[in-house]
């Protein structure tokens, strides 16, 4: 499999850190806060790949962050809607919800409601959107060779 025999480099999640540091209560300005450092992690995991050989994965865009600051706080920050416009990806993989929640400090929304309404809110995004795309779904097995064979077909 051709993905596999790439260096790949993933850029951490900068949300974890601060609400491991700073704890699990948040506001809307910390979710700017958030925003900004995500993206310095972005950069400077981006400056480690030079070459064709190389992907990075990111797991938090400002798409995510977007979302979060509009489903928890009903607005978003200007800040975050500018690097929405300014940042340029190559695929995302967009996971299902097909899998149980598991329980982490840090997670929110183990209901099902708010997690398919949270799917949708995200499938929208990117129905319209132009990077290409592909749902992650099924078992652990079925999902890793599905985002496999999504990253081949753009590397090819």
């Amino acid at each position: 499999m051709l993905a596999q025999h790439f260096n790949t480099e993933w850029c951490p999640e900068f949300a974890r850190e601060y609400l491991h540091t700073h704890g699990k209560a948040y506001d809307f300005d910390d979710l700017l806060i958030i925003a900004k450092g995500q993206i310095a992690l972005e950069e400077k995991y981006s400056d480690l790949v030079k070459d064709k050989t190389e992907l990075l994965f990111i797991d938090t865009d400002m798409y995510v962050m977007k979302v979060w600051n509009e489903y928890v706080f009903g607005k978003c920050h200007q800040f975050i809607l500018d690097e929405i416009v300014e940042r340029k990806y190559d695929l995302y993989l967009f996971c299902n919800i097909d899998l149980p929640w598991v329980q982490d400090e840090l997670r929110e929304y183990p209901d099902e409601g708010p997690r398919t309404e949270l799917y949708h809110i995200y499938k929208d995004l990117l129905l319209n959107q132009k990077v290409p795309w592909v749902e992650i779904s099924g078992d652990y097995d079925q999902r890793l060779n599905t985002a496999i064979k999504a990253v081949n077909s753009i590397i090819e």
